[in-house]
């Protein structure tokens, strides 16, 4: 038995050996999908995800990354089955000992996450989704597309968390950060091009409901689930947050790879570079004493923060157009966050930025 990954989760190789994989033989049924959601057939979906299910002798025989793409079309029957007013593992009730098991080889929660549903999921016509809509394809790819660069900026995050302002490798650090979350806003401009609200709210977000296993509630794949939170951390949130982000960050993390969950457990005491930067212009004496390394450090700083501010700006005018009172089916987002969560981030992450120009131009 291959018990690892091809790779390290989130390189190039092991995204592909998970993409093409199909342990299941779940091609056939994930490319009937969107047919029998839209006839909203229950039985089939039912009869669909028993036909899927492997034996432990199977589960035993596949490899990490085959491990995740039976988790991702499992995943695909979960959503469906659940968005019909079903409980899945109480209407197929043998789902249970294979998804512990599968969550357990791959250290991951034991259900689709927005990495099986999104990144690990086939390109062309071997694509899984709810609808076929091109809106769904859309907003696929738009995780698709920021998690390499996100991933990336996590390990110069890590690089970042290690390093003092006063070091002219911080500034360099937190430019090449800046750069890899300013995807973010390329995925977020197309989404908002797009991807109507109303498609989002109505159509797609019923998928995206939490399934009850074994007694405990599992959220589904969310775009919450991406880890920008994972940058705010180390930039300011470990020591500059309020307890409701905080709260929402707690939850968020068993959803995330095993290395984010590592990095988070480093990084949750730690100082935040907002701060580090405010004590390490303390120590110098002040702006006027400041060298000019500090305030690059503190300009490098303030840019990702910018970026971060501009991407919560549009992720919020999205949010409000698609939970406002006559669109939306449910109060929260699929992630378990509300519209006024994202406005106190927004502001929370302005007010930070706000601080790093102060250092970088008018000084303390």
């Amino acid at each position: 038995m291959n018990a690892s990954p091809t790779a390290e989760y989130g390189s190039p190789e092991q995204l592909e050996a998970t993409r093409s994989a199909d342990p299941l033989g779940a091609d056939e049924v994930c490319s009937r999908l969107p047919e029998m959601n839209a006839e909203a057939d229950l039985a089939a979906l039912a009869d669909a995800l028993r036909d899927l299910l492997p034996g432990f002798d199977r589960v035993a025989e596949l490899s990490t990354d085959e491990c995740l793409a039976a988790v991702r079309d499992l995943g695909m029957l979960l959503g469906s089955i659940k968005r019909h007013g079903s409980e899945p593992a109480v209407l197929v009730p043998e789902v249970l000992p294979v998804l512990m098991e599968l969550g357990r080889r791959t250290d991951m929660v034991p259900r689709d996450t927005v990495l099986h549903y999104c990144v690990w999921n086939p390109e062309g016509t071997r694509r899984r989704m709810y609808t076929g809509d091109p809106q769904e394809r859309t907003l696929q790819n738009a995780v698709r597309h920021v998690f390499p660069h996100l991933h990336e900026g996590l390990r110069l995050c890590a690089e970042l968390n290690r390093t003092s302002p006063e070091d002219e490798r911080f500034a360099v650090l937190a430019t090449r950060i800046d750069g890899n979350v300013r995807t973010m806003l390329e995925s977020i401009d197309t989404v908002l091009a797009e991807v109507s609200p109303v498609f989002f709210a109505r159509t797609l977000r019923p998928y995206f409901e939490e399934i009850s296993l074994g007694g405990q509630n599992y959220l589904g794949p969310a775009a919450a689930q991406v880890p920008l939170w994972l940058v705010d951390e180390v930039v300011w949130l470990s020591d500059r947050g309020i307890a409701e982000y905080e709260k929402f960050l707690l939850d968020s993390v068993p959803y995330g790879l095993p290395l984010w969950r590592e990095l988070h457990a480093g990084w949750r005491h730690s100082p935040s570079a907002v701060t580090r930067l405010m004590e390490s212009f303390e120590r110098a004496g002040g702006h006027d004493r400041a060298g000019a390394r500090l305030r690059d450090s503190a300009a490098a700083l303030a840019g990702v923060l910018r970026t971060a501010v501009t991407f919560r700006g549009r992720h919020y005018r999205i949010a409000r157009q698609a939970y406002q009172e006559e669109v939306r089916l449910y109060p929260l987002g699929s992630g378990g966050g509300s519209v006024d969560l994202l406005h106190r981030v927004l502001l929370l992450t302005r007010q930070n930025s706000r601080i790093a120009e102060e250092r970088a131009k008018r000084g303390s």
